[in-house]
């Protein structure tokens, strides 16, 4: 398999980008599209339909094919992949719950090869990310490989869209589901983040809203962690604040590292802390210390050794990097980006997303906030 990146401006900019690719005979048959919404989406489409390039597309906050970070711009992954070996999959959670559409998901993975791997990417579904993995496993009725991210919408938290040619939807779920035999399919979720302070319990939670941490408001317990003051955050006219995503809470798990779980949203009625994921009610959590240097070493050591285990070199690299870290990392995520690339030497495209699915070190496929999660694509 071969594989080709691209990245513009403008779909006149992929127009001629994708001539140039071909012009010695490259004929590609599926195209990874990470794309700003202030880009033309359908333009890009028919581009690629044209070329009966088959289209696994989503919106972002930041879209990169190298350590060069491009923002409101388009980066696309060509790959000359056999179609027999990949089917693509959109479905449309409007008219059913996320868990029931994941499992028509499996259900289409498990008949349609005897051994599949998923790569999903799910728009603004407002659920909880681990419906979506425990659906695809139910109705694939094992343990699949499963990578990917929630859509991304330039930060404007209005409305992040998932795509392919004559679909798309803000509340839809795209798939890429590989024959395993044919392309293999191996990855990490990995975030380097350090903990800080004393475990802590989750006293009251429904979903992803958290109401008290140690009987204490939740709002209020991050506002004096973050070392800001609570009279200040009260004279703010909104009555949900923005937290950012500087120090994410860190769900301690037994025998599997911590699961991240970014606090979004303060409400400041009732003090409670809206996350990018669910935080189950009796869950032990810790903050999480600002980001350094070590982490980024500890993304990378995590990733080689994900290579020395597979024993492999790769065809083709993808990254889900949520967009937590970006504004947490600032200028270190080009470097972070930059030697990811370096251990596999790969043709490579990423994005910033809302949430990434993916299989920790130790741990099982779920849904992750403030990670990197990379997938690694082999033809057999």
């Amino acid at each position: 398999m071969k594989a080709i990146t691209i990245k513009g401006k403008s779909s006149l900019d992929i127009q001629s980008a994708l001539e140039q690719s071909m012009a010695d005979g490259f004929n590609p048959t599926l195209a990874v599209v990470f794309i700003s919404l202030k880009q033309d989406r359908e333009a890009i489409c028919s581009l690629l339909n044209n070329h009966r390039i088959q289209i696994f597309g989503t919106t972002t906050s930041g879209e990169f094919i190298n350590s060069e970070i491009s923002e409101g711009g388009i980066a696309i992954m060509l790959l000359d992949l056999d179609p027999a070996f990949f089917k693509m999959v959109f479905l449309e959670t409007n008219a059913g719950s996320a868990y029931e559409v994941s499992k028509q998901l499996g259900e289409t993975g498990r008949t349609s090869f005897d051994q599949a791997a998923f790569i999903v990417a799910s728009g603004w579904l407002h659920t909880d990310g681990e419906q979506i993995i425990r659906g695809i496993e139910e109705g694939y009725q094992k343990e699949p490989a499963i990578f990917g991210g929630m859509a991304g919408d330039d930060l404007a938290l209005s409305g992040p869209v998932v795509f392919t040619y004559g679909k798309s939807s803000i509340t839809g779920l795209v798939a890429l589901i590989f024959d395993s035999d044919k392309v293999e399919v191996t990855g990490i979720a990995t975030c380097g983040w350090k903990p800080i302070g004393i475990t802590k319990t989750v006293t009251k939670s429904e979903g992803n809203v958290v109401y008290t941490i140690d009987d204490q408001p939740a709002f209020d317990l991050v506002i004096k962690y973050l070392g800001l003051n609570t009279d200040e955050m009260n004279a703010i006219n909104n009555t949900v604040v923005n937290l950012g995503a500087y120090y994410p809470l860190q769900l301690e798990r037994d025998n599997a590292p911590p699961v991240m779980r970014t606090a979004m949203l303060g409400n400041k009625e009732d003090r409670s802390l809206i996350c990018a994921g669910n935080v189950p009610q009796g869950a032990k959590v810790r903050f999480s210390l600002p980001p350094d240097f070590d982490v980024i070493d500890t993304v990378v050591e995590e990733c080689t050794g994900l290579k020395t285990d597979t024993q492999g070199n790769a065809d083709a690299v993808i990254m889900f990097s949520c967009i937590s870290r970006y504004l947490s990392f600032g200028v270190m995520t080009s470097e972070e980006i930059e030697r990811v690339m370096q251990v596999w030497n790969a043709p490579f495209i990423g994005y910033f997303s809302y949430g990434e699915f993916g299989k920790s070190k130790r741990g099982k496929h779920e849904f992750h906030n403030n990670t990197c999660c990379v997938v690694v694509l082999k033809e057999k």
